[in-house]
């Protein structure tokens, strides 16, 4: 006999894990199917890992200048790659074991193996096709059973995306990376390609670039980072050839040719002439898509749109009982939509009053590249594609005291806001730690905080999040430091 569940969730990422944490605190008996690895794709492939090595890339840059802050060290510093990787392993295994333990003190149930929905409310567990992968050792304590047939009345589908490849240009693991490879080097290329330039391809470009290897960008549409603004990314780019990138934009890979060591890369610019670049390795970047198959989705007629599930504010698909959410669920793809997706549709399931729809215009996004890149809402481009009348303020690091301090002086701080409602339209940031002050913005978006409010609030002094106030005021022509 099936063993039943109020709620069972396909994926033990950002989105699922949490999900499934939620439910254990609503009183819901639930359960959590995973083939591999606890934490998903995030936490041990993506979002933590790569943090680790570029917070190593980060102190390798600012030993490589200590001289510009009066400090003196015999010798050069150098990165020894093997234990940069082995530090950025360590963090990914203990949140991994992180989220074992939140498992077994919310009560989930944790199903070893892959799932597939055989009807609504009913799930198939086989054995998973793929290995249990470090730093899962050993498997969770409070796992409930591998193979055998589940109900549940709610199923959530949370099973994240995987790289996009392109034809003809899949990665193979030796001479085309994907993050995987990236994230594990067996040794140190001299150089290299990223194909793609949104986060993923320019966190890896610039983490190898900090680590001294000659690194090419090729981007197929106008700017860097296309999401963003392009004031920013302008900016961005900048800095990043200062530090010796080179960046082709307007630009594709049009085939690529294989040596026993190297790679050479046929890119295609804007005016139709092809350059030929050769490196040790490339990077495949170009985006990712929803894992979708074998879920028996399409038996079931769950709509899906370019590789994802549809679904409403609420995570709800098409097919009553049957949810999804993060990356499955369509851009954005991040860690934070889908955990905040997550909290909302089982709150809405679990008949929670006054849950709000995820508003996909109020996520912010960052890229944790050298300078760091951050954003909420709209960006000026796409505000005057709207019709929108607005105000735009911005304000330079270079007259921020505290940034100046720190030797990060470039950067700026942007924002947009309705010429007629003081409406906090969007807000985006390029220089030192605006990953951490985007918040502010997304907090004041989601207060529906005007221009007044925020002008009347008090930032701390010396600050970098001071630059966040002068732009405000410069959109209203109140800039006090400019």
């Amino acid at each position: 006999m099936a063993e039943n569940y109020d709620v069972i969730i396909i994926g033990s990422g950002p989105g699922g894990y949490v999900a499934a944490v939620r439910a254990g605190q609503l009183g819901l008996k639930t359960a959590i199917v995973e083939r591999e690895h606890l934490g998903g794709i995030c936490l041990n492939w993506g979002c933590i890992p790569t943090k680790a090595l570029l917070r190593s890339a980060e102190i390798l840059d600012h030993s490589n200048h200590l001289k510009d802050y009066g400090l003196v060290l015999e010798g050069k510093v150098s990165a020894d790659v093997k234990a940069v990787v082995s530090r950025s392993r360590g963090v990914s295994a203990r949140l991994n074991s992180g989220v074992g333990f939140l498992m077994k003190k919310n009560k989930v149930d944790v199903i070893w193996g892959e799932a597939k929905i055989t009807k609504p409310g009913e799930i198939v567990v086989s054995k998973s096709s793929k290995p249990v992968v470090e730093p899962q050792h050993p498997l969770p304590k409070n796992i409930k059973s591998q193979e055998g047939t589940y109900t549940a009345k709610h199923i959530i589908i949370a099973t994240g995306a995987r790289p996009r490849a392109l034809p003809g240009i899949e990665p193979d693991g030796k001479l085309i990376w994907t993050y995987f490879e990236a994230l594990k080097p067996d040794f140190l290329p001299k150089s290299l390609i990223v194909m793609g330039s949104g986060a993923i391809g320019i966190e890896f470009a610039s983490f190898y670039r900090s680590m001294g290897v000659d690194v090419t960008v090729v981007e197929v549409l106008p700017t860097i980072m296309p999401v963003e603004d392009a004031e920013v990314t302008a900016i961005a780019r900048k800095q990043l050839e200062k530090r010796g990138m080179k960046i082709f934009t307007s630009a594709k890979v049009a085939k690529v040719e294989k040596g026993a060591g190297s790679i050479t890369a046929h890119v295609e610019t804007a005016d139709g002439k092809i350059q030929q670049i050769t490196a040790d390795r490339m990077i495949s970047a170009v985006g990712v898509q929803g894992n979708i198959e074998s879920l028996g989705l399409e038996t079931l007629g769950v709509k899906t749109d370019r590789g994802c599930v549809v679904t409403d504010g609420y995570g709800k698909t098409n097919v009553p009982g049957i949810y999804a959410i993060g990356d499955v669920a369509g851009p954005p793809m991040l860690a934070h939509k889908a955990e905040h997706e997550g909290v909302v549709c089982v709150e809405k399931l679990a008949g929670l009053p006054n849950v709000h729809p995820t508003d996909k215009t109020k996520v912010p996004g960052c890229t944790y590249c050298q300078p760091q890149v951050a954003s909420v809402g709209l960006t000026e481009a796409r505000a005057k594609e709207l019709g929108r009348d607005i105000r735009v303020g911005r304000f330079s690091f270079a007259a921020n005291g505290k940034a100046i301090a720190l030797g990060e002086d470039q950067g700026l701080c942007k924002v947009i806001f309705d010429k007629k409602t003081g409406e906090l339209l969007g807000a985006h940031m390029v220089g030192a730690e605006v990953t951490e002050l985007i918040q502010g913005f997304v907090v004041a978006m989601n207060l529906e905080t005007t221009e007044e409010e925020l002008m009347h609030t008090i930032f701390p002094h010396p600050t970098v999040s001071e630059s966040m106030k002068e732009a405000v005021l410069d959109a209203y022509g109140r800039v006090l430091n400019a």
